[in-house]
């Protein structure tokens, strides 16, 4: 017979040669887990098994298909994210024209933010933050966001603006009397917001990325035409009860003390972009588009909803240096102009801005 003491050895043997052969086990298992949870670059992240790898495949050829650029032209900068600070100043302008030869000039006092804004590959997120305030004295703020998607087919913009700063009656009179003027005027409110959808027709060596979003490199130069759609929509409220009792300005008669505006539009965008690659990392960016389509709203009555003729211009340009792909540093201007008319008057609203920027392209992982 087996004494006891020999089938207790002999249990705690085989119990010890089990936990060891599962700690080996789980060890086994655990060490390519932590080998593919240290590293998140796409050759491992398809190794983790069917999905994973399905995922890598059609992220590559999406990859491939929307940023397929001529590398002669246009070039990666080889990182995937970059992040950047902007300053950017800007001004509106409102000029009306009225039947009887009465004009009005007015400009918006300067506006200034201070931006950060994050990329990765097309897509762009962002917010600036009114600084103008602190150095001008303005209570009043303006806001503005802006999304923007990029690749080398097409172009999406989505942006957004409030604006409640004061303004300047620059000039003012009747045909033959205008005369230069320097008047405050606070009874203006705006906003407006819009989207913009594009097709870049040379998108093989043409890269609006490169001169405005800053996430390509322009290599040689070259251009293109694009075209899209545009939707945006405006509302102005213009009161001018305490300039009437100054001046008394000759407003039509139908606007009593106010102007109002409300309306959406649709509009095809037709324009034509130009990088030009003048020295080793440098590029001169311009770009012109044109919109014209159908606007539905009202001017003065909300009852009185009324359908018309719909145009706009946006004129850019761009100045941009890339230090070793790494560093960038850039100025772009941009002068979006619109028109609004009836039998009575006609609006010529503007906005002219410009912005300095400087930011660090990076990787999270390899």
């Amino acid at each position: 017979m087996v004494s006891s003491r020999c089938v207790s050895g002999l249990m705690g043997r085989m119990l010890r040669c089990r936990c060891v052969c599962l700690l080996m086990l789980l060890g086994a298992v655990a060490m390519p887990q932590r080998a593919h949870a240290l590293s998140l670059s796409l050759d491992s992240i398809a190794q983790w098994g069917k999905f994973p790898r399905f995922c890598v495949n059609t992220y590559r050829w999406g990859d491939s298909f929307f940023n397929g650029y001529d590398s002669t032209y246009v070039q990666g900068s080889g990182k995937r994210w970059n992040v950047k600070t902007r300053i950017d100043s800007w001004v509106d302008t409102y000029n009306f024209r009225f039947d009887n030869g009465y004009r009005m000039d007015m400009i918006s006092d300067p506006s200034t933010t201070l931006g950060f804004y994050l990329t990765y590959m097309a897509v762009s997120v962002g917010y600036d933050m009114n600084i103008g305030k602190y150095f001008n004295g303005a209570q009043r703020a303006r806001k503005r966001f802006n999304f923007q998607f990029n690749c080398s087919l097409f172009a999406v913009d989505y942006y957004s603006t409030t604006n409640d700063i004061g303004t300047t009656i620059r000039r003012m009179g009747p045909p033959g009397e205008v005369e230069h003027t320097n008047l405050d005027f606070s009874g203006l409110y705006s906003s407006s917001w819009g989207v913009d959808i594009y097709y870049f027709f040379n998108h093989k060596h043409y890269s609006q990325a490169a001169a405005f979003s800053y996430s390509k490199i322009q290599q040689r130069s070259s251009g293109s035409l694009y075209a899209g759609l545009s939707f945006w929509g405006q509302k102005y409220d213009f009161d001018f009860a305490d300039l009437l009792a100054e001046l008394h300005p000759e407003l039509p008669p139908s606007w009593g003390t106010n102007y109002r505006v409300k309306n959406k539009n649709y509009a095809l965008r037709v324009g034509y972009a130009y990088n030009w690659v003048f020295h080793r990392g440098w590029c001169l960016g311009v770009s012109v588009s044109p919109t014209m389509g159908l606007r539905r709203g009202y001017i003065n009555d909300p009852d009185d909803v009324k359908d018309s003729f719909a145009m706009s211009n946006l004129l850019r340009g761009s100045l941009v240096y890339n230090y070793n792909k790494k560093w960038f540093f850039g100025v772009v201007g941009r002068w979006d102009l619109g028109l609004i008319y009836d039998k009575e008057h006609t609006l010529m609203s503007g906005n002219l801005s410009v912005e300095a920027s400087a930011g660090f392209r990076f990787d999270l992982w390899k």
